[in-house]
């Protein structure tokens, strides 16, 4: 049995917190991505991950070692290396004749390999390259993504779902305007995927709604479409599944319609409407004939005492 694998009773207070921290949760903590360098990656490839381990901290582990492995032919490492450092995301890059400038982003599941995809670096701007001020560290990214590749093209939607599992950054329950000030932009068009960074500017409009300026800061990739290794609709399928804790309760009697008004449905008993006490008007008085009447006969009339 591997070491990682077994069940280990912890001894001190400290390894305690540690293994809670890697308990099942009903609201999971933010993905970590580790990023690796192969055993023969050049210094364009290296750049890359250094500039993508910059937008992605701190949720990020860069391994500054080349580890001379190959995920397509044997994910083992990847696995262990998941484990070891609490990472589902993984960024991997290597150079060689056949595929220079190589980038391989993929995601695990249950500490298993569940998609990779295979892509090309054609063209890269670093962070450094562009002098501008640049987003502190640990902002929260606006993911747009362009191209109708994206919507048709299983494997392209794939690796938008990828994209967006690995910069979608910490869940936060409310944002303010001000903390909208990275863009992340990607565009498939041609059989290439372009990804672009802008920070968002705020200027003066002489109204309330500030005017909206994007200036380009880093890193800029060209990409393109190599191998993928994508998971089986049911291991996937498998993987989306919530757990019972997190789906809502299904209110009874209640519904919805297409505006999203909520209507409700009140169950009473029958009522008896004879019973039902009304306004009293001089108008609606009734008679002493419709009394009688009403009664059954006359009622007889009172002696006058002497």
């Amino acid at each position: 049995m591997d070491a990682l694998d077994r069940v280990v009773k912890p001894k001190t207070k400290r390894a305690k917190r540690f293994l809670e921290k890697r308990e099942p949760k009903l609201n999971e903590n933010t993905k970590n991505a580790m990023l690796i360098k192969g055993g023969n990656a050049n210094l364009t490839v290296t750049e890359v991950l250094k500039d993508i381990y910059a937008v992605k901290k701190p949720f990020a582990v860069l391994y500054k070692r080349k580890n001379i492995t190959r995920p397509f032919e044997d994910q083992t490492s990847l696995e262990f290396f998941s484990k070891k450092s609490d990472c589902s995301l993984f960024l991997f890059g290597s150079h060689n004749k056949k595929r220079p400038n190589n980038l391989i982003i993929g995601r695990m599941f249950d500490y298993h390999v569940l998609d990779m995809i295979e892509l090309g670096v054609e063209k890269f701007v670093a962070l450094k390259d562009i002098k501008n001020s640049k987003c502190p560290e640990g902002t929260k990214p606006m993911l747009i993504f362009a191209g109708d590749m994206f919507d048709v093209n299983e494997e392209y939607r794939r690796l938008k779902s990828l994209l967006i599992d690995f910069f979608r950054g910490p869940t936060v329950p409310n944002i303010r305007l001000a903390g909208l000030e990275y863009v992340l932009h990607f565009t498939a068009v041609d059989g290439k995927i372009y990804m672009r960074s802008y920070k968002v500017l705020l200027k003066k409009s002489g109204c309330k709604i500030p005017r909206i300026e994007l200036e380009e800061m880093g890193p800029s990739l060209d990409l393109v479409m190599r191998r993928t290794h994508l998971a089986s609709d049911d291991l996937y399928k498998l993987s989306l599944k919530q757990p019972k804790g997190l789906k809502p309760k299904k209110k009874k009697n209640i519904s919805h319609d297409a505006l999203g008004t909520t209507y409700g449905r009140i169950h009473m008993q029958r009522q008896d409407l004879s019973k039902l006490q009304t306004r009293k008007m001089k108008g609606l008085k009734k008679r002493p004939a419709e009394k009688s009447a009403q009664d059954g006969g006359a009622t007889p009339k009172k002696s006058k005492s002497a």
